[in-house]
């Protein structure tokens, strides 16, 4: 049995389709699962219950943790390290492999025009404190413990049927399709890479069933050479067949738009992210696995052709 804990997100979904060509036997886990596959066995379960997730894992090889909490500082201060903890000791009492699908906020925000896995951890935000703070304790687990994990880390990421949790869908896709005006943060001039979901979902896979990929961070496939700001709306737009109307949007206007939407209150911390390019560097996957990520010309013809066309 694979277990996916934090199930129903949008790389989770998409890591259920592609665990099929692996196993039959999936187990869906979180607050509210609801099946992808008809042969998915699903377990309503509140991660921060440590008892209640080693005995999910009973019988599973694999455990992918994936769950998105609440974009919120203080939630993910009191809820992030239980939740690595429970599900390392989980793993651990099991004999279970786990994946992490990570993030990029640990990384030093000084340099981001070539990520690598080699990249220095030091994160400029408070939220990047604590994925640097859980990723330690995986790493200290695998170093002292035994337990065999792997991360796997994304960029921002962006595909179809993902209307609600994509920033680059709320800030630029959706108004574009409404022939309202998009914005873009800080400066459209800079480079801004994003991973194609379904390529992240597979690649979780493939790295899941991979045994000698574990003890390792591995970044998801993304492509290179990444449209800037400007040249992401004009992509967009041209696919809808809309005008490529917006502006560029600055930390106050954030700050005040952070009064009315929480979760712009809770990105003013992240957008040194949007005044530097912004560029992942997929290759020791892509070479490892011959793995061709999807162009960003066909991600945005594929969210457009499943999300906006009648």
């Amino acid at each position: 049995m694979q277990t996916i804990l934090g199930s129903g997100g949008a790389i989770a979904n998409v890591l259920a389709k592609e665990l099929l060509a692996y196993t039959k036997d999936i187990q869906l886990v979180s607050r509210n699962p609801v099946k992808v596959n008809e042969t998915d066995t699903l377990l309503a379960l509140d991660l921060c219950d440590k008892q209640g997730v080693i005995k999910a894992l009973e019988g599973s090889e694999v455990a992918y943790l994936t769950v998105g909490l609440t974009y919120d500082l203080k939630t993910w201060q009191a809820k992030w390290p239980v939740i690595m903890q429970n599900t390392i000791e989980a793993c651990l009492a099991n004999n279970c492999r786990l994946v992490f699908f990570d993030n990029i906020y640990m990384y030093d925000g000084n340099d981001l025009s070539n990520m690598t896995e080699s990249m220095p951890l030091n994160p400029p935000s408070e939220k990047g404190k604590i994925r640097k703070q859980i990723v330690d304790a995986l790493f200290e687990a695998v170093n002292q413990k035994g337990l065999k994990a792997l991360v796997a880390r994304s960029a921002d990421f962006y595909g179809p049927g993902i209307k609600q949790t994509s920033m680059l869908t709320e800030t630029v896709v959706k108004p574009i399709s409404t022939g309202s005006t998009a914005n873009w943060l800080m400066g459209d001039g800079y480079k801004h890479a994003f991973t194609y979901t379904l390529d992240a979902g597979k690649a979780c896979a493939i790295l899941g069933n991979s045994t000698d990929a574990y003890g390792e961070v591995w970044h998801l496939p993304t492509a290179t050479n990444p449209p800037t700001g400007r040249q992401w709306v004009e992509a967009f737009a041209s696919q809808l067949k809309a005008k490529p109307k917006y502006r560029v949007v600055g930390k106050g206007f954030v700050r005040f738009l952070g009064l009315f939407i929480p979760a712009m209150r809770e990105s003013v911390e992240m957008l040194y992210q949007y005044n530097r390019d912004y560029v992942f560097n997929s290759q020791k996957f892509d070479s490892k696995y011959n793995f061709k990520p999807t162009p960003y010309l066909d991600g945005i013809k594929h969210i457009v052709d499943a999300d906006y066309k009648k």
